[in-house]
């Protein structure tokens, strides 16, 4: 699963980042204390007032709340208690554990608590999605019931939060928990998508969310489900502009994802057909970025996996020629001191190419 957030990118409506030099604060939702009393300064018919959770859940910032399961560090899924202390705890969880890891009691049965997985399902289904009327103060600090605050439609913030969670219950291998919350994100997406089309930000959003959700399956091995995610991912990717190394890195890593499964599943010549659509991507990327040494590897790397796919189905000539260029690429490819992370993968994969090549002498 990848680390990266797709809604990294976007900008939450309350974002400074869209003010004008001069603006006033005001005009964007900010407040002025003063007074031990907190007044606000409203220009217009109604205000806009940035959405923030009660219980404090930020897809900006690390946050265990009272929802949290204290295991994954995810909202609780599949909510369980533990007789007879009665921690709670994700199901999964606290399976792995004969003892509570809170309080450190023998767990003697582990209960389902559906009341409280009932306000954490709700609680999901609300944050970050309030909109409504709200009565106001004027400037005295009375009420005034004729001026409206919209709560902004904040859907982009509501999927970056749902990713974060998605991937805190992933690393603790709380794939159940993390699919479910995927597939919230998924479809809040397609719900935007059904209203303002296919635009780039949502197409690249709906293609991450798809390949991680093509991750989870794969890491419980439904092979079949997992081929259909990454295949939809790549759909919505291939929609985009290829001068976006990261929507072509993620659109490369898809397809070689797909082309693995293939190979497991014993097709190669699906297997080599997409492995050979990845190297393409990576071809292309690295012709409109040359400079960009990542670049460089990735090709090597795809020229490595249509090279194995090319020696599986018998072209032994085909997978020598396929290593010596891969080999031709990474001696050529010289790196600066700072990225010794990129040095050790280069080492990393000469070495395999290289072997691949004495193997079968």
């Amino acid at each position: 699963m990848t680390p990266v957030c797709p809604f990294v990118k976007a900008s939450r409506p309350d974002d400074g980042s869209s003010r004008k030099p001069g603006d006033c604060p005001i005009k964007h939702g900010a407040e002025h204390e003063g007074g031990g009393r907190a007044k606000k300064e409203y220009s217009g018919e109604s205000a806009t007032v940035s959405p923030k959770c009660p219980f404090g859940y930020d897809s900006q910032t690390f946050k265990l709340g009272p929802l949290s399961c204290m295991i994954c560090q995810a909202l609780l899924f599949d909510c369980s208690k533990c007789v007879p202390c009665s921690h709670v705890y994700c199901k999964v969880c606290i399976s792995r554990f004969k003892d509570c890891p809170l309080c450190g009691a023998d767990v003697e049965k582990i209960e389902a608590d559906t009341d409280l997985q009932s306000v954490v399902d709700r609680f999901i289904d609300g944050h970050a999605r309030i909109k409504r009327s709200h009565v106001d103060m004027d400037k005295e600090g009375e009420v005034s019931e004729n001026k409206k605050v919209i709560y902004e439609d904040v859907s982009l913030e509501r999927g970056a939060f749902l990713v974060q969670q998605a991937m805190r219950a992933f690393r603790a291998q709380n794939v159940e928990s993390a699919k479910s919350r995927l597939g919230l994100c998924a479809e809040d997406i397609r719900g935007r998508i059904e209203t303002v089309g296919n635009t780039s930000d949502l197409c690249s959003q709906l293609g991450a969310v798809l390949g991680m959700l093509g991750d989870c399956c794969r890491a419980v091995g439904d092979a079949g489900s997992a081929v259909t995610y990454f295949e939809e991912s790549v759909e919505f990717l291939s929609k985009l502009s290829a001068a976006d190394l990261e929507i072509t890195h993620t659109l490369s890593v898809s397809l070689n994802k797909i082309g693995d499964l293939k190979y497991y599943d014993g097709d190669l010549e699906a297997t080599r057909s997409y492995y050979m659509r990845s190297l393409n991507v990576r071809r292309d990327a690295i012709e409109r970025h040359p400079s960009v040494p990542s670049q460089t590897l990735d090709v090597a790397v795809s020229l490595a996996k249509v090279a194995d796919a090319d020696r599986s189905v018998g072209n032994e000539d085909a997978a020598r020629d396929g290593f010596h260029e891969a080999i031709k690429i990474l001696e050529s490819l010289t790196l600066k001191p700072e990225e010794a992370g990129l040095e050790q993968r280069r080492l990393s994969v000469l070495e395999f190419l290289k072997n691949q090549l004495t193997e079968n002498v």
